[in-house]
C-alpha cells in the first residue's frame, strides 16, 4: 500500500509539473508572437510617449535597476543580521523569539499590506516622498522575510566542527562568524537574496500604493527622483485601449522575464563560484 502510494504522488507531482511547463511554455509563446516584433533597441532607448510607436521602455528599466539594487542593498545586511543574531547570539532569547514571531507574521502579510505600511512610513512619516528610496525600502520590508529564513538555513549547513576549530584556534566568535560561516553560508544567503529580488521585481501593487507613477517621461537620476518600474508600466500599456500598446506590454514583458533571467543566472554563477572556492 505504502508503494502504491509513493507511485501516486510521483504520478502526480510529474502531472502537474508537466501541466505547469506546458502552462508556461503557451504563456511565454504568446507574449513573443504579440511583441517580439516591437522589440528593438529604439524600444528600449526610448522615454515614454502617449503614442504607442514612439513609446519605449528605458525610463521603466532604469527605474527597475535602481530600486531592484536598493532593495538588495538594504535587505542584504539587514537580513543577515537579524539571522546571525537569531543563529549564533540570541537563541532562546525573548527577543529572538519576538524577531521570530515578526518574521513569520510579515512573511504571510500581502504585498499591498506592505504599500500601505511604506506610504505612511517612508512616504509621509520620514518624508522621502515618492521616491525610488521609498519604493526601495518599501521592498525591501516585502524581502526581508526570505533573506532572513534562507540565511539562517545557510547558516545551519555549516559544520559545527568549523567553528570548533576556529575557536580552538584562538578565534573569537565574531571572527569565527566573519571569516568561517558566513563566507561558507554565502551561497545560501545569495540564493535566498535572488529568490527575494525575483518576487520584488514583479511587484506593483505596494509601489503604485507609495505613488510611484504611471507615466514618467524621464528616468531616475537619483535615489531621490520620481520613478516608474516595469511591472507598472506595463500595467499602464495594457489599460490603453489601443491595440499599438498591448504589443508594447508584451514587449516590456520580454524585457521584464530577460532582466529576472539576468539575475538568477547571475545568481547561479555566483553561487558556484563560491562553492567551489569553498571545497578548495
Amino acid at each position: 500500500m505504502r508503494h502504491r502510494a509513493d507511485l501516486a504522488f510521483r504520478v502526480l507531482a510529474l502531472a502537474t509539473l508537466v501541466l505547469a511547463l506546458v502552462t508556461l511554455v503557451a504563456l511565454v509563446m504568446d507574449v513573443l508572437a504579440d511583441g517580439a516584433g516591437r522589440l528593438d533597441w529604439q524600444f528600449l532607448t526610448s522615454l515614454a510617449s502617449r503614442r504607442a510607436e514612439d513609446a519605449g521602455i528605458y525610463h521603466a528599466l532604469a527605474g527597475s535597476i535602481w530600486v531592484i539594487v536598493l532593495t538588495a542593498a538594504l535587505a542584504l545586511p539587514l537580513g543577515v543580521a537579524a539571522a546571525v543574531y537569531l543563529e549564533e547570539y540570541g537563541t532562546n532569547s525573548r527577543l529572538a523569539r519576538f524577531i521570530e514571531i515578526n518574521i513569520a507574521n510579515l512573511a504571510a502579510v500581502p504585498s499591498i499590506i506592505y504599500g500601505l505600511l511604506g506610504l505612511g512610513l517612508f512616504v509621509r512619516a520620514m518624508g522621502m516622498g515618492r521616491s525610488v528610496m521609498a519604493g526601495a525600502a518599501t521592498l525591501a520590508l516585502l524581502a526581508l522575510p526570505v533573506v532572513i529564513l534562507s540565511t539562517r538555513e545557510a547558516l545551519r549547513t555549516v559544520p559545527k566542527s568549523i567553528r570548533e576549530g576556529s575557536y580552538a584556534l584562538g578565534a573569537t566568535k565574531w571572527q569565527t562568524i566573519w571569516h568561517q560561516v558566513l563566507p561558507m553560508a554565502f551561497p545560501g544567503i545569495l540564493t535566498g537574496l535572488i529568490l527575494s529580488l525575483s518576487r520584488a521585481i514583479g511587484e506593483t501593487a505596494p509601489l503604485i500604493t507609495i505613488g510611484a507613477l504611471t507615466y514618467v517621461p524621464f528616468a531616475p537620476d537619483g535615489v531621490w527622483s520620481p520613478f516608474t518600474v516595469l511591472p507598472i508600466q506595463i500595467f499602464n500599456w495594457v489599460s490603453r485601449p489601443q491595440a499599438a500598446f498591448k504589443e508594447n506590454a508584451a514587449a516590456g514583458i520580454l524585457v521584464l522575464m530577460a532582466l529576472l533571467l539576468a539575475m538568477n543566472a547571475s545568481a547561479v554563477f555566483l553561487r558556484d563560484r563560491f562553492q567551489r572556492q569553498g571545497r578548495s
